[in-house]
């Protein structure tokens, strides 16, 4: 497994730094790709093989300014992904950054959905 998964965002494709050491996990910026699943299937990949061997405690920070629905759909996947991972007893936080009342009800409709603490902060952009 890569210890690390960098990926330098744009005005369409967001930052990705994942560590698998220390257990970080960070989406931030704007995702707006056009081609979501070649975007998203190598960091849903990297997440299934991180969930093989999780350090102590994993924290994912998405910290999205704005996503559209087929980004949507595969941080939905990361969520369920980590909630496997929750459930098996590992320690799984989620921190939902949000600049306005839209992200943050979308996080809130994740919180519901999932079972894994969410953690709400406010940023401005």
């Amino acid at each position: 497994m890569q210890e690390t998964l960098k990926i330098d965002g744009n005005l369409n494709r967001p930052d990705v730094n994942f560590n698998s050491v220390s257990g970080e996990l960070w989406i931030s910026g704007r995702s707006i790709v056009e081609n979501a699943i070649r975007f998203y299937e190598p960091l849903v990949d990297w997440i299934e093989v991180y969930c093989e061997n999780p350090a102590q405690i994993t924290e994912l920070h998405l910290k999205l300014e704005y996503f559209n629905t087929s980004t949507s759909k595969y941080l939905l996947s990361i969520v369920e992904l980590l909630h496997d991972l929750y459930s098996s007893g590992k320690e799984v936080v989620i921190y939902w950054y949000s600049s306005d009342e839209d992200m943050l009800e979308l996080g809130e409709d994740y919180d519901a959905m999932i079972g894994i603490p969410f953690k709400f902060m406010e940023y401005s952009v």
